[in-house]
């Protein structure tokens, strides 16, 4: 069942697509929802996405094909806006939209350094993150160079406690210092892997490693 901002955005995606073929913009969704932040969008898009009603188009950002409607759909009415002209048939055209999401410090990518040491707001294309929700890091160190990990970099995490063989987390040890690695098993053991020939694998008991999201993606700045 979906909530009424849910259903309120599905409805006026469903139109926008309808009178012109074309996804409407985050910014176009937020005015047409009343909501104060895109943050707020990407929320709704991740729930409908998750609930199948719609799916985001393969290598097209923010481009949204709605695969279902519910029953409450052609009973509601959508958000009023304009009419758009009509447009020839054609994939929807990629929206260039920037979301921000919670940067909370710095993290090691070397010997671990404390994380979430504050909290401001970075900018981010939408294009760089998928569903669940997320937040950014700065990375500080040189111990992930070989996975192009550079420091200065701002790593973009999905929230999880969980991870898989191989993926690349935010891993908290002793619930005092964080650090981005490769996250393997050793035994009964938790390794956690640089990607430089330089440092040494960290190995601990899984009672001291609290997995905190995995990597999403990078955003570099170039000086």
């Amino acid at each position: 069942m979906l909530t009424p901002k849910q259903q309120e955005l599905l409805s006026f995606i469903h139109n926008r697509l309808e009178e012109g073929g074309v996804s409407p913009s985050f910014e176009e969704m937020k005015d047409a929802l009343d909501l104060r932040s895109k943050s707020g969008i990407h929320r709704l898009i991740n729930a409908l996405e998750e609930r199948g009603f719609i799916r985001r188009l393969p290598n097209r950002a923010r481009a949204l094909e709605v695969l279902k409607l519910p029953d409450a759909m052609h009973r509601a009415p959508a958000p009023s806006v304009a009419p758009k002209p009509k447009m020839p048939a054609t994939l929807p055209i990629a929206a260039n939209d920037v979301i921000e999401i919670p940067l909370h410090g710095r993290i090691a990518a070397g010997v671990p350094i404390e994380a979430m040491e504050g909290q401001t707001m970075l900018p981010v294309p939408a294009a760089l993150l998928g569903s669940g929700d997320h937040y950014a890091l700065e990375v500080s160190g040189d111990s992930m160079v070989e996975a192009g990990i550079l420091d200065g970099d701002f790593a973009l995490i999905q929230r999880t406690d969980v991870a898989r063989e191989g993926q690349i987390v935010v891993a908290l040890i002793d619930e005092n210092e964080a650090t981005l690695k490769y996250f393997r098993r050793e035994g009964s053991r938790v390794r956690l892997d640089p990607a430089n020939p330089a440092y040494e694998p960290q190995v601990y008991d899984p009672r001291q490693v609290r997995i905190q999201g995995k990597l999403a993606g990078l955003l570099r700045r170039y000086n």
